[in-house]
């Protein structure tokens, strides 16, 4: 063909297939058959399958803090298959489940008749829940929280049950806040990898870090209101463990529960705090540390030597509702 040719429309043409065997597409978009009057059309089973799939990963992607701000204000962040905490790449990596973990952990300042403790405490719900230690609270005429940025606010006792050492706590005015990641403390081995977020002697937002030590070990508490965490901010809270009695006499009532014990190091003000897994979700609220006889006698003594035990995560999660109901026992 000369320049001088008249060009024309080239047929559409389609490349040889990769394999032989498949037919070659039509040129054309096929046509899709209408469907017979008065039968309403089907919609097809992919159709909702890819619906699904596309909110499953809406979800999965996020954190079950974003889940919880879509499913309601008190309703409470569990960890499942599709929580992420962490990023997987960043599992066991203490700066990374510092970072995510500590706006969930708080400071817990209560005023006593005799004098006042220093705790801590774990945010459940964004608008303000947060679980800490029944000793950490016990016999309380007023309770300050601080959060993690500096935030103060004042908190009333919503339910307490001494037999678990637990107390759920409310604070006033709150919204927004980033609620934890409960996890599942009936996963946990020995020798796992854990973290612990607290404000021993009053430093906010500590984070310490080891292994499970043991499971259900039994640790026996005071359950006298009289007890406290001790007076001036000590943090002396008196429990037994293996028939013998640390940071003082628990007097004649008394609780014992299953814990799990942790060499991650734990100090007066650590009560209350969280105890977190590799991937960041909590399994337990820490609840008690060894110091021999002899520093018990004054807390800038005492000292963390690697014995420290932690109430369970599952236990937490099954007392919830009576906390809630106000329970006070």
């Amino acid at each position: 063909m000369t320049e001088s040719q008249g060009t024309y429309e080239q047929p559409h043409s389609y490349s040889s297939p990769v394999n032989p065997e498949w037919p070659p597409p039509p040129p054309y978009q096929p046509a899709v058959a209408a469907p017979e009057p008065g039968k309403k059309r089907a919609r097809g089973p992919m159709g909702l399958l890819a619906a699904v799939a596309i909110v499953a990963a809406a979800v999965g992607g996020g954190t079950a803090y974003a889940f919880q701000e879509l499913t309601g204000k008190d309703t409470v962040a569990t960890a499942g298959s599709t929580t992420t905490v962490v990023p997987s790449s960043k599992k066991g990596d203490v700066a990374a489940i510092a970072a995510a973990v500590s706006p969930s952990v708080v400071e817990i300042n209560a005023t006593l008749q005799n004098g006042s403790s220093t705790g801590s405490g774990v945010i459940i719900t964004s608008n303000g829940e947060i679980v800490t230690n029944n000793h950490v609270v016990s016999g309380a005429t007023s309770v300050k929280v601080r959060t993690s940025d500096g935030r103060s606010y004042p908190a009333e006792v919503v339910g307490t049950d001494s037999s678990k050492d637990l107390a759920l706590i409310k604070l006033k005015g709150a919204s927004g806040l980033k609620a934890a990641a409960l996890g599942d403390s009936g996963g946990v081995q020995v020798g796992d990898t854990v973290v612990a977020i607290g404000s021993p002697e009053g430093l906010t937002g500590t984070v310490t870090s080891g292994i499970v030590s043991a499971l259900n070990r039994d640790v026996t508490v005071s359950t006298d209101e009289n007890q406290g965490q001790g007076q001036g901010g000590e943090g002396q809270w008196p429990f037994q463990f293996g028939g013998r009695e640390f940071n003082g006499d628990t007097g004649s009532s008394t609780t014992t529960y299953k814990a799990i014990q942790t060499d991650a190091s734990l100090n007066p003000g650590n009560s209350g705090g969280a105890l977190i897994d590799a991937s960041g979700h909590v399994i337990g609220i820490n609840s008690a540390m060894y110091s021999s006889a002899s520093q018990a006698s004054s807390s800038s003594d005492a000292g963390s030597i690697g014995l420290g035990f932690a109430i369970p995560i599952d236990t937490v999660k099954s007392d919830l509702a009576k906390l809630r109901a106000g329970s006070d026992s």
